[in-house]
């Protein structure tokens, strides 16, 4: 068939990468086309983040019933109709679909967009091919083409689900191992735990959630025995083999011994590689790395055209971070001036586990590779030093900062707690225009909240720092707790 007309800009993909790389695009007056082999939204708002974060809206509020008797109410503790509930997981998927209006919004704005099409593979590097022989020119490409989980890769590894498995369970396993203690693999752990299943939760890393600050994953795995989740890290999953009663053995193995477990269900949560078969990268000359494409500080493939955006490019893979890499990938592409490399170092991100877990900027042992033990100040409040979390019966969880000692820079904030994801944004916020560990200090926050226990933090490093005015005798005292609604004069 004959080639449509020449594009500015085509983007492939229609998640959060996608979308934004299009309309970014648009903005800066190029003639842009978006495709995307299924349903625009991607991912997350399809069957990832969104259908998940119901499952633990869920079970959040089946874990608040815990505390009925503490207040007064009298009721029996719900049961769960796991039916209705994945249920209200598409509903709500479907709302926002229809709440963003991305198609009418993209068409809006001068894009052309080519929905549900399959997937687009490049002819040339100035060309791809849709399914249905269809070929579209452009002058420049951003790939969005995002991941998808990656399966078991054991012998019997078929047998385990992945994340967009779980929509198709017509009900709650009676247990359940969970392959991967990442940020995935931990969210489903709480949950399906909450909804009464046995979980075991596993990982061949020696702790869970390896990539956050060893604090919050040795406080994660503690709450978690305690609610009884089993957890076995340091072990290779090495098989999975099915019993004529229809049960699942995970044979696994750590440096002392061999495991045998027995499950209903097996969860993979290994693993998140790029969807790079379908692309014809080949024909456009385009260097993979590994499982995704690679790319350099600017965003541009090898061949300088051709930029990558999102979960693709094997960089942090979160909603955000895919959105940013988008705007950069595109004005790169089309403005005049000097490339501007891209840089994550801030991405605020977290877990809607049970408790929540959330951070930004530096672990503690980053900060101390990158600087030295001495120039980095320390500082953990218990969540139970809040007023809030007493208030609401939500003890557990900590607040960690992570100053530079020279010049009092926030550079690294760690939470665990009630509320941890949305409160991480208030140091995000600030540590983008540099936060001192001080003005952080003098904060007086809104009275009671779960919040509170930043300025707590803030405060006792502030102190030791002598930028709060203290009389001496007081540092001579040692470490004290300060309350929340304390004042001190400036």
């Amino acid at each position: 068939m004959s080639a449509q007309p020449a594009y500015d800009v085509i983007v492939i993909g229609g998640g959060p990468a996608g979308v934004t790389a299009a309309l970014r695009a648009c903005e800066l007056g190029a003639r842009t086309a978006l495709v995307e082999r299924n349903l625009l939204g991607g991912t997350c708002t399809n069957d990832g983040c969104v259908p998940t974060r119901v499952l633990a809206k869920a079970a959040r509020l089946h874990r608040e019933t815990e505390l009925f008797s503490l207040y007064g109410l009298e009721a029996p503790r719900p049961t769960i109709n796991f039916a209705e509930l994945l249920e209200r997981a598409q509903q709500v998927v479907y709302q926002l679909q229809e709440k963003k209006q991305t198609l009418s919004f993209l068409q809006a704005v001068g894009c052309d967009v080519y929905e549900n099409v399959g997937a687009a593979q490049f002819t040339s590097d100035r060309q791809i091919r849709l399914p249905d022989g269809r070929t579209l020119d452009g002058d420049r490409f951003v790939i969005c083409a995002g991941g998808q989980a990656r399966r078991l890769p054991v012998p019997g590894g078929d047998m385990a689900l992945v994340h967009s498995d779980l929509w198709t369970l017509q009900e709650l396993p009676a247990s359940v191992a969970i392959i991967g203690a990442g940020a995935t693999g931990a969210q489903l752990a709480t949950i399906f735990r909450t909804f009464g299943v046995r979980v075991t939760l596993a990982d061949f890393a020696p702790r869970i959630l390896p990539t956050e600050d060893v604090a919050i994953s040795e406080r994660m795995e503690a709450i978690f025995r305690a609610d009884g989740i089993d957890v076995v890290t340091g072990a290779r999953t090495e098989a999975l083999e099915r019993q004529p009663n229809g049960s699942i053995d995970v044979i696994m193995s750590t440096n002392d011994e061999k495991l045998r477990l027995q499950v209903e269900r097996v969860i993979s949560a290994v693993g998140w590689p790029g969807n790079l078969e379908a692309l014809g990268l080949e024909a456009a000359g385009i260097e993979p790395r590994g499982a995704y494409v690679w790319v350099n500080d600017f965003l541009q493939t090898s061949v300088p055209h051709i930029y990558a955006a999102g979960d693709i490019t094997g960089k942090i893979m979160l909603v955000q971070t895919a959105s940013l890499q988008a705007r950069a990938a595109v004005e790169n592409a089309l403005t005049s001036g000097p490339l501007r490399a891209y840089s994550e170092q801030l991405v605020p991100h977290g877990g809607f586990t049970d408790p929540e877990y959330a951070a930004v900027g530096m672990t503690e042992e980053q900060a101390i590779q990158q600087s030295g033990r001495d120039a980095v100040i320390v500082e953990q409040v218990e969540m139970s030093e809040v007023d809030r979390a007493v208030i609401d019966g939500r003890l557990d969880g900590f607040c960690k900062l992570v100053v530079r000692r020279a010049d009092g820079e926030v550079i690294g904030a760690h939470i665990v707690g009630e509320t941890a994801v949305e409160t991480i944004n208030v140091v995000a916020a600030g540590m983008l225009d540099g936060l001192q560990v001080e003005k952080l200090a003098r904060l007086d926050f809104a009275y009671p909240t779960f919040c509170s226990v930043i300025s707590l933090a803030a405060r006792q490093i502030a102190r030791e720092l002598r930028l709060l005015p203290v009389a001496e005798r007081w540092h001579e005292l040692g470490e004290l707790k300060i309350a929340e609604w304390e004042r001190r004069a400036t």
